[in-house]
């Protein structure tokens, strides 16, 4: 257990002076809660790569197709809402241990699926652990990271997904090279089993908060964990505003996610070397988007950089898929699609975390990201079943843009939070 002391003093301009100020473990922790997340979108968007060899190898429709991705995803938001609730109750590494270990081995299982059916249970189970990892991991580092620098902090750890994604899409265009696509799909998931060794790094060096560890030592004393505070007086009101931002940010964003390889390979008759490139621009503006969401986020305010950046994803959603005529412009654009997306997403796990007190601080944020994720599953699906009777591209761009006007909207309904200080005490921290 280690104690959080007092932060030694930033040095002038430096952008990484929040990272100097944690102490050994606590730098383990972000650490664990990066690799965490990065191996997690890696074996999310698999599913999204191999999409389209699955569809031709057992014939499967549009609507089949998206139906896989928007249960897996429903069932995410099933398991983050249940994790976040357990890593206020247990802790958040030992749920962020569990999720791990499930996530991975429901993803090696699906290589092992027999038949759509089979493909589906594993895709649902998986979806559990998924959701689970980012209700432990984000409160976690947004509990170990000061108010002033914790937007660039979780939005480093949030960058770990267009890690993970440029990960998927090496290994995708490297096994889809090297075998057939009836046997590529099945390593794919084979290859999703190795997040489950990060285990033994959490198990031997990470530790929760202290931030945590006083609140949990204080519930102890008092009174026992109410998960339904989250829906009382004016906390409700902030779970609803907030549930309702994450519902566009997930909802746009699975929406691009889910449907952008079968959009490049089916609509702009791309290869898959071809694919594999355009998606690693895609990931580098993602990765860039992560990192200065974060410094924006904690320049503009919470609020702000939502509005920001909902205007730009819906922009680039538009630009990308009804305006980039050339393949140079779909490549160039791509940057700027991934740039927007990720913008908006990062600013997310210090929103959530600075809405809520400590002691249902995960519970509230679990909630939040993962029924907005629950709902926002549905957006693929729609784009699978309206794309029998419309392009795609046009069901991708209109679909999207709608997730997007969610966030510009609601974010008016939002305090400002950045400068919360995430104490273990009150009602509400803010």
């Amino acid at each position: 257990m280690w104690i959080h002391r007092n932060p030694k003093p930033l040095a002038p301009g430096t952008r990484t002076g929040w990272y100097s100020q944690l102490e050994r473990r606590q730098k383990n922790a972000f650490w664990a809660c990066f690799g965490g997340w990065t191996l997690d979108a890696m074996d999310v968007q698999i599913y999204a790569l191999v999409m389209p060899a699955i569809m031709a190898v057992w014939g499967l429709t549009k609507g089949q197709a998206g139906l896989l991705g928007t249960l897996a995803l429903l069932a995410s938001s099933v398991g983050g809402i249940l994790a976040g609730y357990l890593a206020d109750r247990l802790g958040r590494v030992r749920v962020l241990q569990i999720s791990i270990v499930w996530f991975s081995a429901f993803t090696f299982l699906s290589g092992l699926a027999q038949n759509y059916e089979m493909l589906m249970a594993f895709r649902v189970l998986q979806g559990v652990g998924f959701g689970g990892e980012w209700a432990a991991g984000a409160v976690l580092v947004a509990e170990i990271v000061g108010a002033k620098h914790r937007g660039k902090a979780v939005a480093v750890v949030s960058s770990g997904w267009a890690v993970g994604y440029g990960l998927a899409a090496i290994l995708f265009t490297l096994l889809f090279n090297l075998m057939s696509p009836a046997i590529a799909w099945r390593a794919l998931f084979f290859v999703g089993v190795l997040p489950a060794i990060l285990i033994v790094y959490i198990q031997r060096f990470v530790d929760d908060s202290a931030v945590f560890l006083a609140a949990r030592k204080d519930r102890e004393k008092t009174e026992k964990l109410n998960p339904l505070e989250i829906f009382k007086g004016r906390l409700g009101l902030r779970t609803l505003v907030a549930w309702l931002i994450c519902l566009g940010v997930l909802g746009g964003n699975y929406t691009v996610l889910t449907w952008l390889p079968t959009y490049l390979q089916k609509e702009r008759g791309l290869s898959i070397s071809n694919t594999g490139l355009f998606l690693l621009v895609n990931i580098a503006g993602s990765f860039v988007g992560y990192i200065l969401g974060g410094h924006v986020s904690d320049r503009l305010g919470r609020r702000n950089a939502l509005k920001l950046y909902a205007i730009l994803g819906a922009m680039s959603v538009y630009a990308y898929v009804l305006f980039a005529s050339s393949g140079t412009a779909v490549l160039i654009m791509g940057f700027f699609l991934g740039f927007a997306q990720s913008g908006m997403n990062s600013g997310l796990g210090p929103l959530l975390s600075e809405l809520f007190p400590t002691r249902v601080r995960a519970t509230g944020q679990g909630f939040c990201y993962n029924a907005g994720r629950g709902l926002g599953a549905i957006f693929p699906a729609i784009v699978g079943w309206w794309s029998t009777n419309v392009s795609l591209t046009f069901a991708i761009s209109v679909t999207a843009a709608c997730a997007y006007a969610l966030v510009f909207v609601f974010s008016f309904l939002l305090p400002e939070t950045k400068a919360a200080q995430l104490s273990s005490v009150g009602l509400s921290d803010t």
